[in-house]
This record gives C-alpha cells, sequence and structure tokens, in this order.
C-alpha cells in the first residue's frame, strides 16, 4: 500500500497532504461476514450488471440513480468500485480490496446500513468485471448474497472479446446466454443497456431492434435515449413489489 511507503508518508506530512489508499484493504475487525440479515430489506434491489468490465455500468447506474430520484422514487446507488467511493456515493464496499471470503458480508453490509439509514425505496448495486470474464467472474455475489430482485444487464455490442483478453480464446456471450445464466443464479433480468461507443446509430439502431425482439425485455440506450424507460419499468416493479409487502404484512397480523 502506498500509504506504507516512508518517502510519500513523510512528503504528505511536509506538504500537510492525507494520503488516501483506496485499494489498501480494511483491517479485519471492520470486516463483515455475511449473516442473512439481507432478507430484512424491504428496498427493491436492482443489481447493474454487464457482459464485460469497463463497460459502463457504474455511469448507467449513476444516471438510472439520478433520473429515479428526479422521478419522485427515493434511489440509492452501493458503489463497488475505488471511482464510485472517489465520485462521493454515501454507500458501498470496495470489491477489488476486499478478501474474497467477506465480500458477501462487506456487500449486506452496505445494503443493510443504507436501508437502515435512509429506507431507499430502490438500491441500485454496480457490478464489477462480469459473470464469464475469465479474469474475474463476478456477479454471482451480488445475486445471490444481495438477494437481488432485478437485474439490469449493460453490454457493448460491438466489443468481441473480454477487456483486456483479446488473445485469449473466450469471446463475450451474447446477451439472450447472459440472461439465462442470471436466471439460472435466481434473479431476472428487466431490461438490457448499451455502450454505444465506436457505433453510427444506423447500428446501434439495427441491433437494438433486432436483440429487443429476441429478448423482448426493453433494449435502451442511456446517453442517447435517456432512462424514462427503465423508470417506468422500475416503477411498475416497485408498485407490485410493494403489494406483496402489504399483503405480507396483513397475513402477519391476522
Amino acid at each position: 500500500p502506498i500509504a506504507g511507503v516512508d518517502e510519500l508518508q513523510a512528503l504528505a506530512k511536509a506538504n500537510q497532504a492525507r494520503i488516501y489508499d483506496i485499494r489498501k484493504p480494511k483491517a479485519f475487525k471492520e470486516l463483515h461476514f455475511w449473516t442473512g440479515k439481507v432478507r430484512e430489506i424491504t428496498s427493491l434491489k436492482i443489481g447493474l450488471l454487464g457482459t464485460d468490465c469497463a463497460v459502463g455500468k457504474r455511469t448507467t447506474a449513476k444516471l438510472l440513480n439520478a433520473a429515479l430520484n428526479e422521478a419522485d422514487i427515493n434511489a440509492q446507488m452501493i458503489y463497488t468500485g475505488q471511482t464510485g467511493w472517489l465520485q462521493g456515493t454515501k454507500y458501498g464496499f470496495i470489491f477489488d480490496s476486499t478478501p474474497n471470503d467477506f465480500i458477501p458480508g462487506e456487500l449486506e453490509h452496505a445494503l443493510y446500513t443504507c436501508w437502515s439509514n435512509d429506507n431507499p425505496e430502490v438500491m441500485l448495486i454496480e457490478g464489477q468485471a462480469s459473470l464469464q470474464n475469465p479474469s474475474g467472474p463476478c456477479g454471482s455475489e451480488f445475486i445471490i448474497s444481495a438477494r437481488l430482485d432485478g437485474v439490469i444487464l449493460q453490454h457493448h455490442p460491438i466489443r468481441k472479446y473480454f477487456n483486456g483478453l483479446e488473445d485469449y480464446p473466450a469471446t463475450i456471450p451474447d446477451p439472450q446466454a447472459e440472461i439465462k445464466l442470471i436466471e439460472m443464479l435466481g434473479a431476472q433480468t428487466w431490461a438490457i443497456t448499451l455502450n454505444t461507443s465506436d457505433m453510427d446509430m444506423d447500428e446501434v439502431r439495427a441491433y437494438q431492434k433486432d436483440l429487443e425482439a429476441r429478448i423482448e425485455i426493453p433494449v435502451v440506450c442511456p446517453i442517447e435515449d435517456g432512462l424514462e424507460v427503465l423508470v417506468n419499468v422500475i416503477r411498475k416493479r416497485l408498485n407490485k413489489y410493494e403489494d406483496q409487502i402489504d399483503k405480507s404484512l396483513e397475513k402477519r397480523l391476522r
């Protein structure tokens, strides 16, 4: 950790600066094991997962979080990377600096703390890498340990190989295959969002139309189209979810 380099510590002290070593693991006593208390959370929990890393999951999560709040839906984003923390997101943990045994617990702790303190209607969880990226197969923890209610899946249509693994014999799966895998892990994919960098709009619209016809859920370009479609999808799910909670409470009170 850079905070442990004597020369840098001396420079920081001499210049009245502070070193934020964001990739330094927490002390063992500060880490949390998964306990199952995630079951108590009544907020709708949505994972912003992707078919690769560096595909725009955090950006879409931030844009959607803002759009939900603008639509009078109380939403909070849960960061899982150092950039989310640097941008001032209130709740979360840094996935890359967390020992593997504690990832489910740190995720649960971030969600539970957010719910306990702010009681949002919706929590958006920033995903990391992807389920099938061999250098970082992440996502099952988010689906299973967070007991996700739904997934929004970010995809780059023309990226063939996993980021940084262009010479490795594995290609990014079609979103339809990823949707099936997400379902096997216990969650439903509610929409696809597209990263359209290096694509012309005719190409984007043709892909969007074809994919939407195949998977029969909304396919949205967040930058070009805005997020009204996703806000409406979540609003409908939220209304249905709240009705289920109300009915469950009625049964308990009888």
